[in-house]
């Protein structure tokens, strides 16, 4: 059966959940976590409060000359319908641990709400983080964006739509670069128009049937000329649509003038794109630490 991406089967995400649990003191040493913080104020309308917080993980160091380290805001998959910020903290450990302050937030998931919802929240995040992440250590001047799966389209929405960033208080994108591990949904809009896999409606459930909707939150269509970099990380055995609309879009890149180093890891399947995350040396982390100066 072929499928866009499917989501961790639950017994690898208990593994993992276990295997994090084990080493979490060993990796906490190095750096330090803020837990479940609202980047919404509770009397917004639409609160939610299990869903509009984030971590902040900075390092224990000093501040290196006082001008803060790099950010990275991570932004987790899950078909846009299901994905936790608590089973990615060694990602927040292994970053803070490189010299980077990580952000790692939850959002809305489908249903109730749908992928705009979900993209706003993304950016009220985003927005938060830029007015308040000096207090963690973190430069407001250098923020990253990073996301797996669903995580990686809502990434690199927030890199490429300024429209949508100025909407919740950020005039100016503040986005200095983007990394994106096995992204799911740079093109909805020609995916859902073509529903050439079996079980392809179900990704109705969080983008809707309006083609117009589609398009609106699908990357590859805001892409122009002085974009921030991006860098993609794709499995060798990932499911053809990220790796065909991931193609599609740094071809795109390409046309406007901007290189994008993609790098296609061999044998590696859509999940373990994410679980390779766990070691702090793995190809991922190396690309991520150059292009965001830690």
């Amino acid at each position: 059966m072929r499928r866009f991406f499917l989501l961790a089967p639950v017994a690898v995400l208990l593994a993992l959940v276990a295997l994090v649990a084990v080493t979490e003191y060993a990796m906490a040493r190095p750096s330090h976590r803020t837990k479940d913080v609202a980047y919404l104020p509770n009397s917004a309308p639409d609160f939610d409060s299990a869903r509009h917080i984030l971590d902040v993980y900075s390092p224990n160091k000093p501040v290196p000359n006082g001008a803060g380290y790099p950010v990275v805001l991570f932004i987790h998959g899950g078909s846009w319908t299901s994905g936790n910020k608590n089973i990615y903290t060694f990602i927040g450990r292994r970053l803070a641990k490189q010299g980077v302050v990580a952000v790692l937030i939850n959002y809305r998931l489908a249903p109730p709400v749908h992928v705009p919802e979900q993209a706003a929240d993304c950016a009220r995040a985003l927005a938060w983080t830029v007015q308040n992440i000096k207090q963690y250590g973190g430069d407001p001047a250098r923020v990253f964006v990073m996301g797996h799966s669903a995580g990686g389209g809502l990434a690199a929405l927030l890199a490429t739509d300024d429209e949508l960033l100025a909407r919740y208080g950020l005039p100016r994108n503040p986005v200095r670069g983007a990394i994106l591990d096995d992204p799911a949904g740079l093109d909805m809009y020609s995916y859902l128009k073509e529903m050439k896999y079996e079980g392809d409606a179900q990704y109705k459930v969080p983008f809707g049937n309006d083609p117009l909707v589609w398009k609106s939150v699908s990357p590859i269509y805001k892409i122009k000329p002085g974009l921030p970099p991006f860098i993609f990380y794709i499995g060798g055995e990932t499911y053809p649509s990220i790796s065909g609309s991931s193609g599609r879009f740094r071809d795109r890149l390409k046309v406007t003038g901007q290189p994008a180093p993609y790098t296609v890891i061999p044998g590696r399947h859509h999940i373990p794109m994410v679980l390779q995350l766990y070691w702090q040396h793995n190809i991922i982390y190396q690309g991520l630490l150059k292009l965001v100066g830690a």
